[in-house]
């Protein structure tokens, strides 16, 4: 989740041979979004959200491969739509939240693909358990929103993972152990990168 110049996606591959700083962008927890979603006993795809959470980018708009991403928030702030399925992910069946309800992502590489695609892998860390996961993502923006007046990004990315890898292979395979992920997030420039723009 970090590709993006402060003007144009194109800049990146325009960049100066002189590597800048890092800048600090802060995601903005009221338009980020993660959707997971899999097969129920082939009978309908199940979805579930997370909104809220915490993270922050680190980026090098002269080299966003040497960027970094870290986002956290509680599996206990899952949304399903029905309180008897969050009550059932919630319980040892499946995440046993009492005991592991921190999920993070840190990422560990940047394949730059395209002027404004990128394969992000990273650690995520899930049920207690670490596994890398690749996002295969997409700049959407990059410039100042006028709404709060400062740089901004956007991004979407997408991954498939195994619930099984996480220790979550409860009724696999009537209900599918591949579980697909859509991430949609805004992010802000710290106030202090911010002001050294100025």
């Amino acid at each position: 989740m970090k590709l993006v110049a402060l003007t144009t996606a194109a800049a990146l591959l325009a960049a100066p041979v002189a590597f800048a700083d890092q800048t600090t962008y802060a995601l903005d927890s009221s338009h980020s979004q993660i959707v997971f979603s899999y097969d129920h006993l082939g009978f309908s795809t199940t979805y579930g959200m997370f909104s809220g959470f915490e993270g922050t980018i680190e980026f090098n708009a002269d080299a966003p491969e040497t960027s970094e991403v870290s986002v956290s928030f509680p599996v206990s702030t899952m949304l399903t739509g029905w309180e008897a399925r969050f009550a059932h992910f919630m319980s040892p069946d499946f995440l046993n939240a009492e005991a592991n309800d921190e999920v993070t992502f840190v990422s560990t590489s940047i394949e730059v693909t395209g002027d404004d695609t990128a394969l992000i892998t990273g650690d995520l860390t899930l049920n207690g358990i670490t596994k890398a996961v690749t996002l295969d993502t997409v700049l959407n923006g990059a410039g100042v929103n006028p709404l709060a007046n400062k740089e901004w990004l956007g991004f979407d990315a997408t991954a498939t993972v195994l619930r099984s890898d996480f220790g979550l292979g409860a009724f696999v395979p009537a209900v599918s152990d591949e579980v697909a992920i859509i991430i949609s997030i805004e992010a802000a420039i710290a106030e202090e990168d911010q002001a050294a723009l100025q």
